[in-house]
């Protein structure tokens, strides 16, 4: 029997009303509403919640440390940037909210996009170097969470001498790992040192050729993007056309002059598919227009509910094990996905498992 699909979700930087072609909200911060939306994800049965980390987004640390005060099953999956804390303080960070939630946190180790960003925290590191540097911090990390200590390291990036920590991550565990990126590299260091490479999405037959390595290697396939499903695909597409209007120009030129500075192969990746869609489709099932306002995430399947399940299947078909999902609004999209979507999705696991056992 497979394992069924697991299936996070992004949190948002409110309560999650936000429309695909606005600008991004900044400048404050609703914690409320992230508490809120926190809470209705962990009575809907989500797994875990991506919190995302940018120079215009509020730090994930210290609202981990809440959240999974407020919470009681839901899971957290914490974006960090190797470089900005020394791996044995983030060992120690880790370890603390370990207690603090149950083992209720995962990390999503990201190299970083775009050297302007990079360079707002005083990071001038090339992108391949940033990879290497993220390859020694993760085996930092797993060397502390395999019990050595005290831990002596000389590597290119990273020096530590004799380190101990007091905490260890509860039960003597560690958390799952997710490596983020679509360069060569990016999959040499998910395939060392992750559970499971992350990655923006594709269709279902350029995902099973981009990720056939790391699935030979062991390490498990994820994918971030978006959803948007409705009781039929007339009103799927409706609403679509509705999101799409008035979009802010403003904001897509400005999302367009940052991918041309940023050097990430993910970002750039999604962007040439977008730009080769038909009339913003890669499939009949795989929008790309917000691609263009909202980056690599905004690639989004769009049909009925029984049309994003079976599509969504198709995934898992090629060795896709989870998926990190939004939507616009995103908590409208997560209450119909769990109530629509995902009972159609696991009868179809269910079949599958039964006419393959």
């Amino acid at each position: 029997m497979s394992a069924p699909l697991r299936i996070h979700w992004c949190s948002p930087l409110d309560s999650g009303q936000q429309k695909a072609s606005e600008k991004y909200n900044t400048g404050a911060l609703d914690f409320a509403g992230i508490v809120d939306f926190a809470q209705e994800a962990d009575e809907l049965g989500i797994d875990s919640l991506l919190m995302g980390i940018s120079y215009h987004m509020p730090d994930p640390l210290p609202m981990i440390g809440a959240l999974v005060r407020e919470t009681e099953r839901v899971k957290f999956i914490l974006a960090y940037r190797p470089g900005l804390v020394p791996p044995t303080l983030f060992t120690q960070i880790v370890n603390t909210v370990s207690w603090m939630s149950d083992k209720r946190i995962s990390l999503n180790l990201v190299a970083g996009i775009s050297p302007d960003e990079q360079a707002y925290y005083g990071d001038f590191v090339a992108h391949d170097g940033r990879y290497e540097r993220t390859g020694e911090f993760l085996d930092i990390l797993h060397r502390f969470w395999n019990g050595e200590s005290p831990l002596t390291y000389h590597g290119a990036h990273y020096r530590i001498e004799k380190a101990q920590l007091g905490l260890p991550f509860k039960d003597a565990e560690r958390p799952r790992i997710y490596l983020s990126g679509a360069s060569d590299i990016a999959q040499q260091i998910a395939i060392q040192h992750s559970d499971c490479w992350l990655r923006y999405g594709d269709t279902p037959e350029g995902i099973a050729e981009a990720s056939r390595t790391v699935l030979e290697s062991g390490c498990s396939v994820g994918i971030r993007m978006h959803l948007l499903a409705r009781e039929t695909r007339e009103e799927a597409l409706a609403a679509v056309e509705s999101m799409m209007e008035n979009p802010d120009e403003q904001h897509r030129e400005w999302v367009r002059e940052f991918v041309g500075r940023c050097d990430s192969e993910a970002v750039k990746t999604s962007f040439r598919l977008a730009e080769k869609a038909q009339h913003d489709w890669l499939s009949p099932m795989l929008w790309s227009g917000a691609v263009a306002y909202r980056g690599g995430p905004a690639l989004c399947v769009v049909g009925s509910y029984q049309e994003v399940a079976e599509y969504l299947f198709e995934y898992k078909k090629v060795g896709v094990s989870e998926f990190i999902f939004s939507g616009w609004p995103t908590r409208d999209e997560m209450r119909r996905f769990c109530k629509y979507v995902l009972p159609y999705l696991r009868e179809l696991e269910t079949i599958w498992d039964r006419d393959h056992a």
